[in-house]
């Protein structure tokens, strides 16, 4: 047996033992269900998916039970869950936890077409609810892609247009950083604001929309499975572009190589750096620390292969062992509606849960009276990709960013041998996976 075969199997038994319900298991549909989402407790964020799941029981009749878990712990907790052989009714997750998920058996297939309005959702979304078999494990809730916010006042201060490539990008970037943008004097700018760390595969997941602008890839298909893409030639000359932004321009801020996104935002907001490629949920806190006047919201622009920017976004996972396996799916149809998605948007409360809406029906720039929202939906809906549906993208995420983060804080490595060696390093977790073509 094979290795994710094996963990299939594994996974399979847990889940058929879970307490609340599992294949054959008798079903209840009044039994309440538990809804988990990954947000604070008490957050903005919590209260409007608190009101999303008052509204579908208002709706349905179903009683729903929302738990806010932490962001930071809420894999440890899940996985403590199954353990113990307890799993929620409901996980809302990233989509890029699809796979991890699938694996271990931890959550039930949806039939896209028995979904209630599943014509209304965006084809894009739901590819992102597809995994490596091309069945589906999820069905949308929210979207995102993500957009360059640039300092409108330091852009005019050094008289720049707006870039329409990514090298004019690095040009505006390195203004940013000698021209003294913010004229105080001080050499204290910084052109380009990255998230370098290989935490959560951070870097990997900042440089997709440049990687793939340029031509590069991480994987591409091959015969039934994937293959290392790494070591092509787009991608190696996307990487030297990467490598001298650190290393020769250095146009990005000071210990870009290790900052998270907590890191970055402060860097941006406190008007230390000027570029910042990122999604549209940091507008409201930017609009807040740094005044919306300050920064314009543009598409990042395309690079030698045209445009693509990285899409995410976030499913209603149906966990398996559920004894209201009918609760379930009517939870997913109502979070996907017009009206389950309206409340996501947090217009009221600037608790937003969905970023972009998932369903077509339902106009988020209109909605929020926020034209710049737009320009992160027209991302998302004219160059947007999806992480490819493998059976664990998040650890081949996780090599591909490690491998990156070697490049930017070591300038004396060669990015060709780099990534030849990164390419072995995915190959070989293709396999384990087994999913190499």
């Amino acid at each position: 047996m094979g290795t994710i075969a094996a963990v299939l199997a594994v996974a399979a038994a847990t889940a058929t033992a879970c307490s609340s319900g599992g294949s054959g298991q008798q079903q209840d549909e009044s039994q309440p269900l538990e809804v988990w989402i990954r947000q604070d407790a008490g957050s903005p964020a919590a209260e409007s998916a608190e009101a999303l799941t008052k509204a579908f029981t208002k709706e349905s009749g179903i009683e729903a039970k929302l738990v806010a878990v932490g962001v930071t712990d809420f894999e440890t907790k899940l996985q403590q869950r199954t353990a113990q052989k307890d799993l929620p009714d409901i996980v809302i997750n990233d989509t890029g936890q699809l796979g991890n998920l699938v694996t271990q058996g931890l959550v039930r297939e949806v039939d896209r077409e028995g979904v209630a309005g599943s014509g209304d959702i965006a084809g894009r979304a739901w590819e992102a609810a597809q995994g490596y078999d091309g069945k589906y494990y999820g069905v949308p809730f929210n979207s995102q892609a993500f957009a360059l916010l640039i300092r409108k006042d330091w852009r005019e201060k050094v008289g720049a247009d707006l870039p329409k490539s990514w090298d004019e990008l690095t040009e505006l970037a390195v203004k940013f950083t000698e021209e003294d943008p913010d004229g105080n004097g001080k050499d204290d700018t910084a052109g380009m604001v990255v998230p370098g760390t290989t935490t959560r595969g951070y870097l990997t997941w900042w440089f997709s929309t440049m990687l793939w602008s340029e031509g590069g890839d991480f994987v591409k298909k091959q015969g039934d499975g994937y293959t290392a893409a790494v070591d092509e030639p787009g991608s190696v000359q996307a990487v030297e572009k990467l490598q001298a932004m650190f290393c020769d321009s250095e146009v990005v801020q000071p210990g870009a190589s290790t900052a998270d996104s907590s890191t970055t935002h402060t860097v941006f907001e406190s008007g230390k750096g000027g570029i910042y490629l990122t999604g549209p949920y940091m507008l409201p806190r930017f609009d807040g620390t740094l005044g919306k006047d300050k920064y314009e919201v543009v598409a990042a622009p395309p690079g030698a292969e045209g445009s693509a920017a990285l899409a995410e976004g976030e499913n209603v996972y149906l966990m398996a062992g559920s004894g209201n396996e009918e609760g379930q799916q009517k939870f997913a149809e109502f979070a996907a509606s017009p009206a389950g998605q309206k409340i996501g948007l947090g217009v009221d409360n600037g608790g937003i849960i969905v970023r972009l809406p998932v369903n077509t029906k339902v106009d988020g720039a209109a909605e929020r009276k926020d034209p710049r929202w737009d320009v992160f939906q027209k991302v998302y809906d004219d160059s947007g990709r999806n992480a490819p549906a493998l059976p664990n993208w998040s650890t081949v995420r996780q090599i591909s960013s490690e491998g990156l983060n070697g490049v930017v804080s070591d300038c004396s490595r060669d990015v060709g041998d780099a990534m030849g060696k990164l390419a072995g390093e995915i190959d070989a977790e293709l396999e384990k996976q087994e999913a190499k073509g």
